[in-house]
């Protein structure tokens, strides 16, 4: 029998959260009591949209260069689950390496959350339109408040809410609104992994929508190449993707012919012979957009002057100033969060016992690629394991 109040039951752990991290960490704990509490009808939402619906669940190349945040922090959390553990945990469903050695299950995202779900509810009861809008701590038990009026009772609590990316399918920032209630330091949420907006002097980017393109971003001392998108908004695509994440404000500097300099364009071009729209490798209607962008006339390369050829050479070289995000709604994912030296090795809380974060509410941001999804897996698995050390410990001094 679980202790308790009066005629509440006291849960050895509350998990506020039916995403990765929240399932996850159900699925590792060893508690008597353990239930799920979820704001939406459907738990698991975002990993049914997660790899275009095929749940790119982790990557070969896992490595902390692919996050944004502290990096001792992360990295020591990844070093509790590798690649081949996580993939074991979800046998008998295949997964195949496929690019930028992303592992995408065979069996689609559906397959992943009804493996998750069928572990969970073995481990934990599951309630879902239940929206948890108040947590407080007295003595040792923490107390859950829904907006029905429902209370909860635990000895521990798990905050898996992610952030407010995907609107749509119900996310929010409440972790940070717990987090604070705490006194927690918190990195406000924004979107990420986006689509970025131009300003003015951009505007012919808008002229592109629909063509894509090879480039190198630069930005914040990283380089980051990948396939470019114009859209009617401005730019995205898998490089400008990753690139938001790290971007905040200033310029980003795009090369939209990384294989190619000056020197191999003019001999592209016949040794500077023919018309510069005329490239194999840049489709058409970005040349003729750039050189209008830059008052040149398309024609053949040998005629351009100097002071046009230098105009030319920013094909290389792009400098443009983001005039912001697509925002949460088109946003992957919500970079922000629980600030990590807030938090222990173990993810829980070092000003409040027993009070845990898990998976995207916490700051550490991965790009494009099963990142996330991995941090997420890892993080619920180092919350289950401190939380099943400290009910043992209870055991062994209840008992011996």
């Amino acid at each position: 029998m679980r202790p308790k109040i009066g005629e509440i039951l006291i849960y050895d752990a509350v998990i506020v959260g039916a995403g990765a991290a929240g399932l996850f960490s159900a699925i590792n704990l060893r508690a008597k009591s353990v239930l799920i509490v979820e704001k939406n009808a459907l738990a698991g939402r975002k990993i049914l949209a997660s790899g275009g619906g095929r749940c790119n669940i982790t990557n070969a190349n896992l490595s902390v260069k692919n996050y944004l945040g502290d990096e001792n922090f992360i990295s020591q959390i990844l070093r509790r689950l590798s690649v081949d553990e996580l993939l074991s945990v979800f046998a008998p469903l295949e997964f195949s390496l496929e690019k930028n050695a992303q592992y995408f299950c065979k069996n689609h995202s559906r397959a992943v959350l009804q493996k998750l779900l069928s572990m969970a509810q073995k481990t934990c009861e599951i309630r879902t339109n239940c929206e948890i809008c108040e947590i407080s701590k007295s003595g040792e038990i923490f107390n859950l408040f829904s907006i029905k009026g429902e209370k909860f009772c635990a000895k521990n609590i798990i905050i898996a809410t992610g952030g407010p990316s995907f609107r749509a399918l119900g996310a929010s920032d409440s972790a940070l609104s717990f987090a604070e209630s705490f006194g927690i330091k918190c990195e406000k949420f924004r979107p990420a992994l986006v689509g970025l907006c131009v300003q003015k002097s951009e505007f012919w980017f808008k002229n592109l929508s629909g063509v894509s393109l090879g480039v190198r971003a630069k930005l914040a001392g990283r380089e980051i190449a990948g396939e470019a998108l114009f859209t009617h908004r401005g730019i995205s695509g898998p490089a400008i993707l990753n690139a938001s994440l790290f971007w905040r404000s200033g310029k980003i500097t795009l090369n939209c012919a990384p294989n190619h300099n000056m020197q191999s364009l003019e001999k592209t071009l016949n040794g500077g012979k023919k018309q510069l729209s005329s490239l194999p490798f840049l489709p058409k209607r970005f040349v003729l957009e750039f050189l209008r962008s830059q008052n040149l006339q398309d024609k053949i390369f040998s005629k351009y002057s100097p002071a046009e050829l230098e105009k030319i050479a920013r094909i290389f070289s792009y400098e443009f100033a983001p005039a912001g995000t697509f925002g949460f709604e088109k946003a992957e994912i919500s970079a922000g969060g629980v600030c990590t030296d807030e938090l222990g090795a173990d993810c829980e809380s070092r000003k409040i016992p027993g009070l845990y974060f898990a998976g995207e509410c916490i700051d550490a941001s991965g790009m494009l690629g099963g990142y996330n999804l991995h941090f997420a897996f890892a993080s619920a698995l180092c919350v289950a394991r401190a939380i099943n050390s400290k009910l043992s410990a209870r055991n062994l001094a209840k008992f011996g």
